[in-house]
């Protein structure tokens, strides 16, 4: 129990390892989507290349959009190059960095169905059937070219009467399917290749530029799950006090309709507790959350914040927001230190 405890922690504080481990449960459902599918070819001339291709083609795009819904960081990813530039710039090579991450996670389901159909051949058979060159094979020396595409549309189908038990058949379906795979192995093979060059000849570069694109696509989409934290951290605040609010103006309304007993029976007035102040946790931020209240200025808040982001250098940053958000100027606790980051 305590490894999966340890598992799960893992993946919550990386959002790499999450990415990585959804990449790997689409591949493994593909696997299982592929092995439970019901592969049946028409054998007709005109439908036999669409349904085969589109076996072969249509699920891994939806599986590639499925990759690219299940990715957080493509949402990441729009979000930054859509935002207005405001106080801070935009990095086209952050951008760059997190689309091909992106790319990678989503294609790898879609990648893992074209290997298996290419390496199973039904698919490749039933949708180049009737493209075969019959020159290729003795056996249609004596049929007329329509009897030719009529038996090659009907090879997929092993069980027609056409060609039950014909060596036309199987010679013909041999072929295909070894073509397809060849390709299937092929394509394997390359992308072992293109990974394996990836992997050792990136050592051999500077990888200054790498290690900063990767930090800011991960700074990015920390930084808006913490301000998405913040806020709903400050909306549960926020309805705290409006729920405590409503109860004092209530009571106040009753004791001005005289909606109450009289002191004897009541009892001692309670005592009303006042209101936690906002720097009980050392100015770590309490206070800056309690000083936005009205609804005004959390809509300002939240404008502000898509508008135009702060730039990223915090000893920059007073006066950044403007003075119209609360009445009440947030302070920081005496001796707290700014920590300083480069701009990018």
């Amino acid at each position: 129990m305590d490894r999966f405890r340890m598992l799960f922690q893992h993946f919550q504080s990386s959002s790499e390892s999450v990415m990585n481990g959804i990449c790997l449960l689409l591949a493994a459902v593909t696997v299982k989507l592929y092995s439970s599918f019901d592969f049946n070819c028409p054998c007709l001339a005109r439908y036999n290349a669409l349904y085969g291709l589109g076996l072969l083609l249509t699920p891994p795009l939806a599986l590639f959009l499925c990759g690219l819904l299940a990715n957080r960081q493509s949402v990441v990813m729009v979000e930054e190059w859509r935002r207005p530039t405001g106080q801070r710039r935009k990095d086209p090579g952050v951008i760059r960095y997190m689309c091909s991450s992106v790319l990678q996670r989503a294609l790898a389901a879609p990648l893992v169905w074209i290997l298996l159909a290419l390496l199973d051949g039904k698919c490749f058979v039933c949708a180049f059937s009737s493209s075969v060159d019959p020159e290729k094979f003795l056996d249609f020396a004596n049929m007329t070219p329509s009897q030719v595409q009529l038996f090659l549309a009907k090879v997929p189908c092993k069980e027609d009467e056409l060609v039950r038990d014909s060596p036309a058949r199987k010679a013909v379906s041999r072929y295909l399917r070894c073509l397809s795979q060849a390709i299937g192995w092929s394509i394997t093979l390359l992308l072992i290749v293109v990974a394996f060059l990836a992997r050792c000849l990136r050592p051999c570069f500077d990888q200054t530029v790498f290690l900063q694109r990767r930090y800011w696509s991960n700074y990015v989409d920390l930084e808006q799950k913490l301000f998405d934290e913040t806020c709903c951290e400050h909306a549960r605040d926020f309805a705290h006090r409006c729920v405590l609010h409503f109860f004092a103006s209530m009571q106040s309304e009753m004791r001005a309709r005289g909606l109450r007993r009289d002191s004897a029976s009541w009892g001692p007035e309670p005592v009303e507790m006042p209101e936690p102040p906002g720097d009980l946790d050392g100015g770590s931020g309490k206070a800056h959350l309690r000083a936005v209240s009205s609804r005004e200025q959390v809509d300002h808040l939240l404008s502000t914040w898509y508008s135009r982001k702060p730039p990223l250098d915090l000893v920059a940053s007073p006066g950044l927001w403007g003075g119209d958000l609360s009445h009440r100027t947030p302070t920081v606790a005496p001796g707290t230190r700014l920590s300083q980051h480069t701009n990018v």
